[in-house]
């Protein structure tokens, strides 16, 4: 399969966008912008084709899975009117499987994470609840060679010094603090204009599999392991 690379063009876009960033001159740069944007959503589709060789992923089109590039000024702190960067998120397919990816190519600060970045209430207590029933399968997965490899470990928010219904002195209170359960890995400019890249992004994130894989099964089931979905 030849698979899309990221362009120098579409990097130079943004730095040049980054400078420049106001209306008058992305209008006047409309057709740069469309080339690299373009560039991404090549990017995103054989991603896409490549991740449903070992996962289910739901999108369909990878133009749809992009984020757009206009800020809403209302609600962001930064009044200027264009993000300085390409994203995008992945979703797993069905209920059943848990977990979405997501990345920003942004020159100098390109990533992806992945993992569970607002789990609402009754899911963000059940994963609590499991940590405090399974700690040692949590710190098992979260050893794991190629998953240190790819992320260096775990991050995001957590609470201050323990969430309401569970034990201050828990074995495993670090892990019960998180709010957020999120694994990002960092690329560098030449990194993400290599041919490959697409797949070492594609490695990187099925590396994370076995998180996904067992919250999965934790968020959905109940505490005697009775499916509720």
């Amino acid at each position: 399969m030849s698979t899309t690379t990221i362009k120098p063009s579409t990097l130079d876009f943004l730095k040049t966008l980054e400078l420049n960033n106001n209306r008058e001159w992305f209008n006047e740069n409309k057709t740069t912008y469309l080339e690299a944007h373009d560039n991404v959503v090549d990017f995103v589709a054989d991603l896409i084709v490549l991740m449903n060789t070992h996962d289910a992923i739901e999108n369909q089109s990878a133009k749809k899975s992009m984020y757009r590039i206009y800020n809403d000024v209302r609600f962001s702190k930064s009044k200027l009117p264009y993000k300085s960067r390409f994203t995008f998120k992945l979703q797993r397919a069905t209920s059943s499987k848990r977990g979405g990816y997501y990345m920003s190519i942004q020159p100098g600060n390109s990533y992806l994470a992945c993992g569970f970045s607002s789990p609402n209430s009754a899911d963000l207590k059940r994963i609590r609840k499991d940590i405090e029933i399974n700690a040692d399968e949590w710190r098992i997965l979260l050893k794991d060679k190629s998953l240190l490899k790819n992320f260096k470990g775990m991050s995001g928010e957590q609470v201050l010094t323990y969430p309401r219904g569970f034990d201050k002195d828990h074995e495993a209170i670090d892990l019960l603090r998180y709010k957020q359960f999120i694994f990002r890995h960092n690329f560098t400019d030449e990194e993400v204009l290599a041919a490959g890249f697409v797949e070492k992004v594609d490695k990187v994130y099925k590396s994370v599999r076995p998180i996904f894989d067992y919250l999965s099964s934790v968020l959905t089931t109940d505490l005697n392991g009775e499916t509720i979905i």
